[in-house]
C-alpha cells in the first residue's frame, strides 16, 4: 500500500489536491492517511512515526516554517520519505531538488501531473519493498528500511526493533521475524537477531553493534560467527 500525506496550511489547496489524487489512486491499495496544516505539525508527527508515510505532498509557501525548511528538517532524520513539493511559483522548483525531492506540482494540480508522480512513486516502492520490514503496534503501521535496523530482540511476547535513533516494540515471535528478513540478519542467540552489516566486532562470546554488546549463545556460535564474518569481510550490501 502507498500511504500518502498532504501538508498545506490552506484547506482549499488540500481539498483540490485530494480531489486529483483520489481520481488517480489505486482503490484499496493506496490511501491518503494524514493531512497536516503546518510544517511544524508534520515534523513532530513524522519524527514519532518513521516509515508510516511513503509519499508527502508538501506546500512550499506556508507561513512560519515553509516547505523548503520543513523538507530540510525531515531529511535530518528520514532519507527515505518521498517528497513532492507543491507550489504556485515555478522558480522554487530547482531549490526542491536539494532535499532529494521526487518531483513538484504547480498549483492548481492537474490530473495528468498527479498520475505521472504516482506512477514514479509506485515504481520506486516496487523496487525497494523487499528491503523493508513492516510491523504494526498501537501507534500504527511502520515500514522500516532493513539497513536502518541494528538488531531485533525478543522480550516475552514482544519484539524490540532497535535503530540508531529509537527503539520500537510489537507483538510477535523472533523466528517469524527471521523469516521476513534477508540473509544479512543473523540469529546469534535465542533472543537476538542482528544485522550482520552493522556488526563492528566479533568476540569470544559476544558481538558489538554501535557500542552495544550482545551475547552469542554456545549452540549458535559456530554458524553465527561464520555468517557474521562473511558479512563483515565481504560487505555483502
Amino acid at each position: 500500500m502507498l500511504r500518502i500525506a498532504l501538508c498545506d496550511d490552506e484547506q482549499e489547496a488540500r481539498d483540490c489536491l485530494r480531489f486529483q489524487l483520489e481520481k488517480t489512486m489505486y482503490e484499496g491499495d493506496e490511501e491518503i492517511v494524514y493531512e497536516f496544516t503546518s510544517g511544524e505539525t508534520a515534523l513532530r508527527w513524522l519524527k514519532k512515526h518513521p516509515g508510516e508515510i511513503d509519499l508527502l505532498f508538501l506546500d512550499v509557501e506556508m507561513k512560519d516554517l515553509n516547505g523548503m525548511k520543513t523538507a530540510e528538517e525531515i531529511r535530518k532524520f528520514d532519507k527515505e520519505l518521498l517528497i513532492v513539493f507543491v507550489t504556485g511559483y515555478s522558480e522554487y522548483v530547482f531549490d526542491g531538488y536539494r532535499t532529494g525531492a521526487l518531483d513538484y506540482v504547480l498549483k492548481p494540480a492537474e490530473e495528468e501531473q498527479i498520475r505521472h508522480i504516482l506512477s514514479r512513486a509506485r515504481e520506486y516502492f516496487f523496487m525497494k519493498r523487499e528491503r523493508n520490514f513492516v510491523f504494526r503496534n498501537q501507534d500504527g503501521t511502520f515500514r522500516m528500511p532493513l539497513d536502518k535496523i541494528l538488531y531485533f530482540y525478543s522480550d516475552r511476547r514482544q519484539i524490540g526493533v532497535v535503530t540508531e535513533m529509537e527503539e520500537y516494540f510489537f507483538y510477535g515471535k523472533l523466528s517469524e521475524v527471521e523469516e521476513k528478513t534477508d540473509g544479512h540478519f543473523v540469529r546469534i542467540h535465542q533472543r537476538y537477531l542482528v544485522n550482520g552489516d552493522r556488526v563492528e566486532y566479533i568476540g569470544h562470546d559476544q558481538v558489538e553493534i554501535c557500542g552495544k554488546e550482545l551475547p552469542i549463545s554456545r549452540g549458535m556460535k559456530d554458524t553465527a560467527v561464520a555468517k557474521l564474518a562473511e558479512c563483515m569481510l565481504k560487505g555483502i550490501r
